[in-house]
């Protein structure tokens, strides 16, 4: 095991649940305003995971408002409470990037059954 690995795996967290590009997910994250903390749930399409250890993210999409807002998300960080998954999405790329360019019906994926 290299050294890196070895300062990595304290860190590394367990019980996220597996889920793919094109699954609709709600994450749940903890927000800190001033001395408080309350748990945000922040709703949407998985677009993209980049699997790099402890640097391991993945990005969430929704439109809030008419306005697409994403979110880039790391796998093993302590503010996120839970991950669950809401749809199976059945896509054919691992990067979803072209759906910033839809809107409306056409950016609507199929269900996995």
């Amino acid at each position: 095991m290299n050294p890196i690995q070895l300062v990595e795996q304290p860190q590394l967290r367990d019980g996220i649940p597996d889920f793919a590009p094109g699954d609709t997910v709600r994450v749940n994250f903890k927000i800190r305003e001033g001395n408080k903390t309350r748990v945000q749930p922040f709703e949407g399409v998985v677009i993209a995971i980049r699997k790099r250890g402890l640097g391991s993210t993945f990005t969430v999409r929704r439109i809030s408002f008419g306005y697409g807002v994403e979110r880039i998300f790391p796998f093993h960080s302590p503010l996120i409470e839970g991950v669950q998954v809401l749809r199976r999405g059945r896509v054919r790329r691992a990067k979803l990037y072209y759906l910033r360019q839809l809107k409306g019906k056409k950016a609507r994926i199929r269900e996995k059954r």
